[in-house]
């Protein structure tokens, strides 16, 4: 009899066990529908139009970089900085100057990390914005930013059009589209990033959202949706459900790519083959790792990527902001710096916030970092 019992107890101990793990399961699906912050989700609608669009990269339900594409690029991550993740003081910061965009030049503000306020033929563009403390589906916990911008969302100039290259939290983020909902007159995103957006602010007419080559001319702006190769989802269930892309912003004399989050690969030569030298490069340069390779660029594989693109100049950004893998706070900025040196290309190193034209480029080329802890 007390076996007996011993077994019917253990039985509804595992049973009891069993529906705790479904309903956390059934929770957590839940939740990630229901929390504003994990965005929307593409229809049945909408996966039929990406098929048609994109079907080349998409199955009907996940998208993907084509094998033709796919290079080893640089096999190794050697590090050369051995300073910490974070720096120890404040990193230096300017003031933007906006008013010295000229609708005959090109003219950048880093604001830190990916977050960027291009000026190019009188327009104002700004891709993948992030003003909140913490690149995390919550303000409480997640990676939280060393360095804030000298400027807020109210202090932005009007702006044309906000990018974004893809749907991670350190390149999307729910209050920072939220802030600037008042201040654009476009958000221009890539396949099923709309979903996100259009649930978090009031007019979705201003969404319009591009496959790879599709595109939008802002007057004499052309700005085009172009291939990157990364991972997307801001929840586990929906992983690659939303497109990945860099961005090309071409006027009648200059062009320039945004290269997103990106591993290096094919899709670089057939970008310069379609639209030829590029006049500035400004590419994923930080936040690698070998764990994470075919989606990070290391540094070197930047420089690369820069040649392949016939690039006259390089400004590195993903650096400067956010701790998300182990390397020195400036291995970054140091290594790329070298590999295009050795390639003969030109480096931009704004400090954050300050603003330059291309024309004006001598005047951002101090390796600032190399006097910081």
């Amino acid at each position: 009899m007390k076996q007996f019992w011993k077994k019917h107890i253990l039985m509804r101990i595992l049973i009891y066990l069993v529906l705790g793990v479904i309903a956390l399961i059934l929770f957590a699906r839940v939740f990630m529908r229901v929390y504003p912050e994990f965005g929307g989700r593409p229809t049945r609608a909408d996966r039929a139009d990406y098929l048609k669009r994109a079907g080349a990269y998409y199955d009907g339900e996940r998208f993907f970089y084509p094998e033709e594409w796919k290079l080893p690029g640089v096999p190794v991550n050697q590090k050369v900085s051995a300073k910490d993740t974070r720096p120890v003081n404040p990193l230096p910061m300017s003031a933007p100057d906006f008013s010295l965009a000229a609708d005959d030049d090109v003219t950048v503000t880093w604001l830190g990390h990916s977050s960027l306020l291009i000026q190019m033929d009188g327009k104002n563009i700004l891709v993948d914005p992030i003003f909140s403390k913490r690149a995390s589906p919550v303000q409480w916990a997640g990676p939280a930013r060393f360095s804030e911008p000298s400027v807020t969302v109210d202090e932005l100039p009007a702006i044309d059009a906000v990018l974004i290259t893809h749907d991670h939290y350190d390149h999307l983020d729910r209050a920072t589209i939220k802030a600037m909902e008042g201040k654009t007159a476009r958000f221009i995103v890539p396949l099923g990033i709309d979903r996100h957006i259009a649930r978090w602010i009031r007019d979705d007419s201003k969404i319009v959202n591009l496959a790879w080559w599709e595109s939008v001319t802002l007057d004499g702006l052309e700005i085009v949706c172009t291939p990157a190769n990364h991972r997307s989802g801001r929840a586990l269930d929906n992983q690659q459900t939303t497109l990945v892309c860099s961005w090309v912003l071409r006027d009648k004399e200059r062009q320039i790519l945004e290269s997103s989050d990106t591993g290096y690969g094919g899709h670089f030569a057939e970008i310069r083959r379609r639209f030829g030298d590029f006049d500035l490069f400004l590419p994923d340069s930080g936040q690698y790792n070998s764990n994470w390779h075919d989606w990070h660029m290391f540094p070197e594989e930047s420089a690369l990527a820069a040649e392949t693109l016939g690039a006259a100049a390089v400004m590195p950004i993903h650096w400067g902001a956010f701790v998300l893998s182990d390397h020195g706070w400036d291995d970054s900025p140091e290594r790329i710096v070298r590999a295009c040196e050795e390639k003969g290309i030109e480096v931009l190193t704004p400090r954050l916030c300050q603003t330059f034209s291309l024309s004006g480029s001598e005047q951002v080329q101090d390796r600032w970092w190399r006097e910081l802890a």
